[in-house]
């Protein structure tokens, strides 16, 4: 079974080191096929990591103009997705970092009242109000877990993305599930109901 698992993993591999290798010689069609075949997840990491569906598709976008204009220098050291997945964070830290520029001028008072009226009016929305508390992270906790919880990279691959060391990695996760069950605390009976 696990050798099938690596077959596959390698024959994912394969198939993006041959498309990269055709678009580096000049298939601008291989690059199409990338695309193609990744942008779902791009597009779920971006959505899952900003909570930000009005973003979704611009910084996506912006993840393939910059992917496009770096391929010929990959190196072929690591997974394709790996990389891709580099850079989807790095535009999403970007993002969030102009956004918090942004922010400075709301208090802080409007903002966490925006998270008790918004579930009050959406009739407890679950799966929204965790969305709006993980948004509520900082990003060096919110983008390793949900790399880990939502889309279900191992420890090491998010080291390997965030250029950091597991332990690290482990360490802002269990941190981040600390935070979210104290920003979560006040609206406890409510989702147990």
């Amino acid at each position: 079974m696990q050798e099938n698992q690596n077959e596959n993993e390698n024959k994912f591999f394969d198939d993006d080191s041959g498309l990269i290798q055709d678009f580096i010689d000049g298939d601008d069609h291989a690059f199409s096929k990338l695309v193609a075949k990744h942008k779902e997840k791009v597009r779920n990491l971006v959505y899952l990591t900003l909570g930000d569906t009005d973003a979704v598709d611009d910084i996506s976008q912006d993840v393939f103009i910059s992917v496009f204009h770096k391929l010929k220098d990959f190196r072929f050291e690591s997974k394709f997705t790996t990389w891709l997945y580099r850079i989807t964070v790095n535009k999403c830290r970007d993002h969030l970092r102009k956004k918090k520029v942004r922010s400075i001028f709301v208090p802080i008072e409007n903002r966490e009242h925006e998270l008790k009226t918004s579930a009050r009016q959406d009739n407890m929305d679950i799966p929204g109000l965790v969305r709006k508390a993980i948004n509520k992270l900082p990003d060096k906790l919110k983008i390793p877990l949900v790399l880990r919880d939502i889309e279900g990279f191992s420890y090491k691959e998010i080291a390997d993305q965030l250029e950091c060391e597991v332990g690290t990695v482990k360490s802002r996760i269990f941190r981040a599930r600390e935070n979210l069950k104290f920003i979560l605390e006040p609206y406890q009976k409510e989702m147990n109901a």
